[in-house]
């Protein structure tokens, strides 16, 4: 289920003489794995998430919502149109439309509460990783019996 492992032609020695390799020839522990795999699907179960889905669902059936998108990307394409023409007028008029039809949709309650949802399952992962970032970087430093940086300049 890991990555293939290294053989020694794709190992490579960098300037300090050690050897490097290409992150995607890198072999991931099995446990590592499994815990990454548990974790999200814990994450996929919470609160955030399930927030998320509900808001989707809702922006999908909200007929308005769907209007606007698809007259925007009609909109795009008539874009796409006029610049390989080089008529920058009517550029400039389409995306003066679609601007305001953005601020239409995002004036319409359903679509803050899915931005908001976005936003949120968003943090969510970002604490998550910070969290795994800074409980790695603590095991390091500990390990290697160094001093953890200190927090402000003038220490």
């Amino acid at each position: 289920m890991g990555r293939r492992p290294v053989n020694e032609e794709q190992q490579r020695v960098n300037a300090y003489g050690m050897k490097t390799f290409d992150t995607r020839d890198l072999i991931v522990r099995e446990d590592i794995m499994g815990k990454a795999k548990e974790l999200a699907s814990l994450i996929s179960t919470s609160e955030e998430v399930r927030h998320y889905q509900q808001a989707e669902m809702k922006i999908n059936n909200h007929e308005r919502v769907q209007g606007l998108i698809a007259t925007i990307k009609k909109k795009q394409k008539e874009i796409v149109a006029f610049e390989s023409f080089k008529n920058k007028t009517m550029v400039a008029k389409i995306e003066q439309e679609i601007a305001e039809l953005q601020d239409e949709i995002d004036s319409i309650p359903v679509v803050n509460e899915f931005q908001q949802s976005q936003t949120d399952i968003n943090y969510l992962l970002q604490l998550v990783i910070s969290v795994i970032r800074d409980t790695v970087s603590d095991k390091i430093n500990v390990e290697a019996g160094t001093e953890a940086p200190p927090s402000t300049c003038g220490d």
